[in-house]
């Protein structure tokens, strides 16, 4: 027993299998009045000797376990710093935060993106939601989020940075596709009796661009996600698109015009809340999704941006009871007064708005 319960219990388990052991041989020698005749003690030193054995196997195999865990982990926080850059408290006009939450218990990283970046035509930020979970889903917010990264210094129309979005999934999908099964789609491929990888219609982002520049406007772009929420006077409202347009990796399938920009009054002292579907579809016991801007509007007296998304968490989780059923992605940002936003414009990454290149 002792020697069993080393495989899967820690040192309290294998001496609770060991004392119920322990008994057994003590009440079989009881009852065969076997004491006498030394079987019994043999039996009990024996017993002592595995016991001690498994104990320190155990200790050693768990010491190595935790270890091995605790590498993993340090790679999972690398991996999530170079995938998912936590925002600056700065950003030109803006004050901005943050904030990342995966649904599965001890995972790091997922499928939801986000980020803000400073550039010449303003602040440009993105929030996305990949469909399905794991290193496929990572990969793709990696492909989509370095597009974006790259395409937002480049390019003047925000739709274009979008188009740069599109093109970089679908060269990840199309190596995903080269790759086989039991590789890029070990997770969800692997098994299938027909050995083919997932239907390409089913490999989708849904993205939201907004620009914030030195107009008192944001620009958004949305491709099948949930619309952003403004905050301002007190009131939140949802900005939704007057045109609903699909997802990136769905353009075959819409036939509608190109995609616009739209434009919204965003003045100093409002509040944008852009996030993903695992915040505003998120359920309580009953069923009940999360009333998201009837909380913001409860939290519009919140100080900082960082303060305020620390106080949605707290609603979210009372809302679910603790357990989300989706990852979650925020990004909410403050817009400032012009000549507060031009003091000491960086893109909290050691970078420098180029002022010359905006002239």
């Amino acid at each position: 027993m002792p020697a069993l319960a080393s495989l899967t219990m820690g040192p309290r388990g294998i001496l609770a299998a060991a004392a119920g052991a322990l008994s057994v041989t003590a009440i079989s020698a009881t009852l065969h009045r076997s004491w006498d005749e030394g079987q019994a003690f043999s039996n009990i030193l024996g017993l002592l000797v595995v016991s001690v054995a498994s104990v320190i196997t155990s200790s050693a195999v768990r010491t190595r376990r935790q270890s091995e865990l605790d590498q993993v982990r340090r790679i999972a926080v690398a991996a999530q710093e170079s995938i998912l850059r936590p925002v600056p408290a700065r950003l030109g006009p803006v004050r901005a935060a943050s904030m990342y939450l995966a649904a599965e218990t001890g995972a790091r990283i997922g499928g939801d993106l986000y980020d803000a970046v400073v550039t010449r035509y303003g602040v440009r930020m993105i929030v996305g939601d990949v469909r399905g979970k794991g290193l496929p889903a990572v990969r793709a917010a990696a492909a989509v989020l370095g597009a974006f990264r790259e395409a937002v210094h480049y390019e003047d129309e925000l739709s274009e940075v979008v188009n740069h979005c599109a093109a970089a999934l679908r060269r990840e999908g199309a190596v995903a596709r080269s790759a086989g099964p039991g590789e890029d789609e070990g997770d969800e491929g692997a098994g299938r009796g027909d050995g083919l990888v997932e239907d390409e219609a089913e490999n989708f982002v849904t993205v939201l661009l907004a620009q914030v520049s030195d107009d008192h406007v944001v620009h958004v772009a949305n491709r099948g996600h949930p619309p952003p929420l403004r905050l301002r006077r007190g009131t939140a409202q949802e900005l939704t698109p007057a045109r609903p347009l699909p997802p990136l990796g769905l353009e075959d399938l819409f036939t509608g015009p190109a995609a616009e920009v739209e434009t919204h009054v965003f003045e100093p002292g409002d509040r944008l809340l852009l996030h993903t579907d695992g915040v505003n579809e998120a359920r309580d016991a009953d069923g009940g999704f999360f009333p998201l801007p009837e909380a913001v509007e409860s939290l519009r007296k919140a100080g900082t941006p960082q303060e305020f998304l620390e106080e949605l968490y707290l609603e979210l989780i009372r809302h679910t009871g603790g357990r989300l059923a989706d990852d979650v992605a925020m990004l909410v940002v403050d817009r400032l007064d012009r000549l507060d936003g031009l003091d000491g414009q960086t893109d909290g990454r050691g970078e420098a708005a180029d002022a010359s290149e905006a002239d």
